[in-house]
């Protein structure tokens, strides 16, 4: 009988577990290492595109994460006084794509992936660091506190700050500061009833979407120094920064409390590694191409990473090649609607939304363009585990 492959994956996040269960799928042994104490994550919610959710149904959970989220239905982008610049339409995206664009909390997220690992294979708590990258003649190391740790392959899920990507290219200038910083709550807002929304204003924007359980996601960004703070608390800066825009974001502010917001500020990779491996170590998501948040695609790509290194395996090199253009174009986009949507001049801000709201209403359909070549990207392998890719469109309500 032959002797199974052993991976170890290290970072339990969306990208390191869904590799987990694609690559079991895939016949690997498999141990997942996450630094903190549990899986649960520190985070809010995440979109998830036709894309990923398709690289989700090579795995079996692609239709149960479609159940669980709140599929994000009309909707569009707004100016601080509440004005549309323009309207989306969540049939359209379905049908140009093969599928919806759909919001759930990361924690959900995790929850699906973690149920398809057996409880061993977990280990929280464990800070692990790679020791040996290996090579074609010998095996992976990886150190713990309890030992060490060889593998046929190593899978290095370990984040925008990656140790392991600093062992594996020494030289690489590693993330820098994208020049905004973003606040995130996921809380219930009572009697909130509204429409999904981007809002565009002068070096700031807000996002408001519901969530299929009744709370509310919203976000912001703002352009801001690094690493500043406010002087009292981060709930009280939202209050300053955008407590006068349209309703229902005074609402969602009122309903919040200073202990309900996160802040983080974003970092990205903008020069390219080289490869996203050496030896029998694979980078994936932000440890391999950390880009904004403005795409909304950085989990995504994380996915898509996971189910292609399963279908590649130990050809580590197939797995670069496949992997490392895309995700260079994904991300290179990404800063470039950052720029967009950034903007502090009020000349070129009114110029933005007055091409923004002319072609909004002479052709509708022209601002899915962005996402052709991303949410139409389909898995190298048919679903192996569900035998299907659902192509529904969204009910009345916008849900599943």
């Amino acid at each position: 009988m032959a002797q199974s492959r052993r991976a170890v994956v290290i970072g339990g996040g969306i990208g390191g577990l869904t590799a987990a269960v694609a690559l079991r799928g895939s016949g690997w042994d498999v141990t997942v290492l996450e630094r903190a104490p549990s899986l649960e994550p520190v985070g809010a919610a995440i979109s998830l595109a036709p894309n990923s959710l398709r690289a989700l149904d090579v795995i079996d959970v692609g239709d149960e994460i479609r159940d669980l989220a709140a599929w994000q239905g009309d909707g569009g982008l707004r100016t601080p006084s509440g004005r549309w610049l323009s309207r989306t339409d969540v049939d359209a995206v379905a049908a140009r794509f093969g599928g919806p664009l759909v919001l759930l909390h990361r924690a959900t997220l995790i929850n699906s992936l973690a149920a398809r690992l057996p409880s061993e294979a977990v280990r929280t708590g464990v800070d692990a660091s790679l020791a040996d990258p290996g090579d074609a003649d010998r095996p992976a190391r990886v150190n713990t506190p309890d030992g060490e740790l060889e593998a046929d392959l190593v899978v290095a899920a370990d984040g925008i700050r990656s140790a392991v990507r600093q062992v594996l290219f020494p030289h690489h200038p590693g993330a820098v500061y994208s020049g905004f910083t973003t606040w995130r709550v996921v809380i219930p807002v009572p009697g909130a009833r509204f429409a999904s929304h981007e809002t565009w204003g002068r070096g700031r924007i807000w996002g408001s979407h519901p969530l299929k359980d009744g709370r509310v996601y919203a976000y912001a960004a703002a352009v801001t120094p690094a690493s500043e703070h406010a002087p009292d608390d981060e709930r009280a800066e939202l209050l300053r920064r955008y407590g006068d825009w349209h309703d229902p974001i005074p609402a969602i502010l009122a309903a919040a409390r200073p202990e309900d917001v996160l802040r983080h500020d974003v970092h990205h990779i903008a020069d390219p590694l080289p490869a996203y491996h050496r030896g029998r170590v694979a980078l994936i998501g932000d440890a391999a191409h950390a880009m904004p948040p403005t795409l909304g695609q950085g989990g995504n790509q994380a996915i898509e990473d996971a189910v292609v290194l399963a279908h590649h395996g130990a050809d580590l090199a197939g797995y670069t090649a496949a992997r490392l253009p895309r995700t260079t174009a994904v991300a290179r986009q990404a800063v470039r609607v950052g720029r967009l949507n950034m903007m502090t001049g009020r000349a070129g801000i009114a110029v933005r939304n007055t091409a923004l709201a002319a072609v909004s209403k002479a052709a509708p359909l022209l601002f899915l363009r962005g996402f052709e070549g991303i949410a139409d990207w389909r898995p190298p392998q048919a679903p192996y585990a569900a035998g299907k890719t659902r192509q529904a469109t969204a009910g009345p309500s916008g849900n599943s």
